[in-house]
């Protein structure tokens, strides 16, 4: 089967086990997974608990699925910025990430203080360089890199070659986002992308429980998914970042959700 560019992210697999993940992604024709260190505390199929950080057998293990089926981290997730914690602290977890050949560690924020959390996203960045890897700041709305221009502006603070952006299609519009600010954007700065479809404007009240549990196959909302895949630099992967609770609460396996999304995010391509 030949394998696509697109990725299946971690948030859209609700604590399936990474070796499983791995699997699937491979079986759906996917090149790419996102992962974290710990399993995600959103289980509706009740997974056994995980650890890639504890657990060397099961780095083992992925490494080992990984190559034979010619799937790559391509996002490392976990590095969230928050007040009080620095990312200096986060070696360890990084030389996890890099001996798992993750490609991106991908970081968001929850710290209001702007300069600050640009100064961690530079500890971050070097982190990564050290280590043969890129890091990526995601904009999300209501945060402090809650836009393009807030995130872009990140991205020039930091100022290295392995630090860009992470681009998530409900985020970038959401937060009023245009396909001109996108066609504008230096091709070079943005890492990573991730594909979902949403409403458009947003009928729910909680932007961010949408975001953690509501999201829509490509084509069943309203944004111009076909326009910001065409915007972005061909070699960028694009995990499918498709949380869908309510199905998975009614015991609609991964693979049935996911397969028809892989296959209309394929057709964009």
């Amino acid at each position: 089967m030949k394998m696509s560019r697109l990725g299946i992210e971690l948030l859209s697999v609700f604590g399936m086990n990474p070796v499983e993940h791995a699997e699937l992604a491979a079986d759906l024709g996917c090149a790419y997974i996102s992962s974290g260190l710990t399993q995600l505390p959103f289980n509706p199929h009740d997974y056994e608990s995980w650890s890639l950080r504890d657990d060397a057998a099961l780095r083992r293990r992925l490494m080992d699925v990984l190559r034979d089926r010619g799937v790559t981290i391509s996002l490392g997730e976990g590095f969230t910025i928050r007040p009080g914690a620095d990312m200096a602290e986060r070696a360890a977890d990084m030389d996890i990430m890099a001996e798992l050949g993750v490609l991106c560690a991908g970081a968001s924020t929850m710290e209001p203080d702007v300069a600050r959390m640009r100064d961690q996203c530079a500890i971050l960045a070097e982190l990564a360089a050290e280590r043969g890897m890129k890091a990526s700041i995601e904009l999300v709305p209501s945060s402090s890199a809650g836009t393009l221009a807030e995130a872009s502006a990140v991205v020039r603070h930091v100022n290295r070659p392995n630090f860009g952006l992470l681009l998530d299609s409900m985020h970038v519009f959401r937060s009023g986002g245009t396909l001109e600010e996108l066609r504008a954007l230096d091709p070079a700065v943005i890492f990573y992308a991730q594909l979902c479809d949403v409403p458009l404007p947003a009928r729910e009240p909680d932007y961010m429980r949408e975001a953690m549990f509501n999201r829509l196959a490509p084509g069943q909302g309203e944004l111009p998914l076909a326009a910001f895949v065409a915007a972005l630099p061909q070699h960028v992967p694009i995990g499918l970042e498709l949380p869908m609770l309510a199905q998975a609460e009614a015991g609609i396996g991964p693979r049935e959700r996911l397969a028809p999304a892989v296959a209309a995010a394929k057709a964009l391509l």
